[in-house]
């Protein structure tokens, strides 16, 4: 059922956020949530790149696309988060979250793997609402001689 269209847009997803969230930090503005937050339109554009992809080669079945978008928005929140654990690991572990915390959705002093987890769990549920929106955009449109149709 799935192709390496999954894989390979999910680490498109994988490697623009890292480059974002780099680039946030290099300008001193990892500490911003709300510039944090605009990492969804990374994940939105992978999806939409694989659920766009299946409709021009003819998979049309709303389950399918579904799936598809939601499995490449999941590889892609997954392989962020294990780079994000390391990373926070070479920067200083614990110290390091209380720089990242604060405006977040955690309250108190949470550990590393506490942070992973509820960014792993945010991301997630984020991922399969977002999947599901793209499909709400693809559903009933097919492709005819390379023109997108409704």
């Amino acid at each position: 059922m799935f192709k390496s269209r999954e894989f390979r847009n999910g680490t498109i997803i994988f490697v623009g956020i890292g480059i974002y969230f780099l680039i946030m930090e290099m300008l001193g503005w990892s500490d911003n949530f709300y510039l944090r937050i605009l990492n969804v339109f990374i994940v939105l554009y992978g999806t939409n790149r694989t659920i766009k992809a299946n409709v021009y080669d003819g998979h049309n079945d709303y389950l399918f696309n579904l799936t598809s978008g939601a499995m490449t928005a999941f590889i892609g929140v997954i392989l962020s988060v294990i780079a994000l654990d390391i990373y926070i690991h070479l920067r200083g572990g614990a110290d390091y979250i209380k720089t990242l915390s604060e405006a977040f959705l955690f309250g108190g002093n949470p550990s590393v793997y506490q942070y992973c987890a509820g960014l792993l769990f945010e991301g997630l549920a984020s991922s399969a609402i977002g999947a599901f929106t793209l499909m709400q955009y693809w559903k009933g449109k097919t492709v005819r001689d390379g023109h997108l149709t409704h």
